[in-house]
């Protein structure tokens, strides 16, 4: 994967990615996929009703209720980082991406080192009512973001973890 230049490529609608499994991969030591029923299995958290906002307008798009789910932070500490080089962890980001190409990314600082990892999850439920398909399921959402929409993942399809080498930059 080319951090300086990323592609990804939006899915064509079909029955595979009607899947509503996502796969966390890239440099961990244990690769995941994981179905909904699956992510129910974890220690859930909740966050608070939001506004959803465009970032770029402030336009009200649409309020969001009560969402439950499994924090990120959860599930990368069982797939495990590599360490190939001591601080290597610390080096890590990881890029969530939805089926239609939609990415947003997120540093090892942010989800370990502050509070933002503590409200980033990946929903399955909205006002204890389940995540369908067409509401997004499984959707990413960074609870800490002042504004939600950009990092707000509906169909969540990866999480991929690349560790940045000092000599990119």
């Amino acid at each position: 994967m080319d951090l300086m230049h990323p592609t990804v490529e939006a899915a064509e609608p079909t029955r595979a990615n009607l899947s509503t499994d996502f796969v966390l991969s890239g440099q961990v030591l244990r690769p995941l996929t994981l179905s909904v029923e699956q992510l129910r299995r974890y220690d859930s958290v909740r966050v608070e009703p939001f506004d959803l906002r465009c970032f770029t307008t402030n336009r009200y798009i649409r309020k969001v209720g009560c969402y439950r789910g499994v924090r990120l932070t959860e599930l990368i500490e069982e797939a495990g980082l590599r360490n190939d080089a001591p601080g290597d962890f610390k080096r890590a980001v990881f890029m969530a991406m939805s089926h239609d190409g939609y990415a947003v990314t997120f540093s090892w600082h942010e989800l370990f080192n502050t509070h933002v990892g503590e409200s980033v999850l990946i929903a399955y439920e909205c006002d204890d009512q389940p995540l369908s398909i067409e509401d997004g399921v499984p959707t990413l959402y960074s609870g800490a973001d002042i504004m939600a929409a950009p990092r707000h993942v509906k169909r969540l399809a990866r999480v991929v973890v690349q560790v940045l080498k000092p000599e990119l930059f």
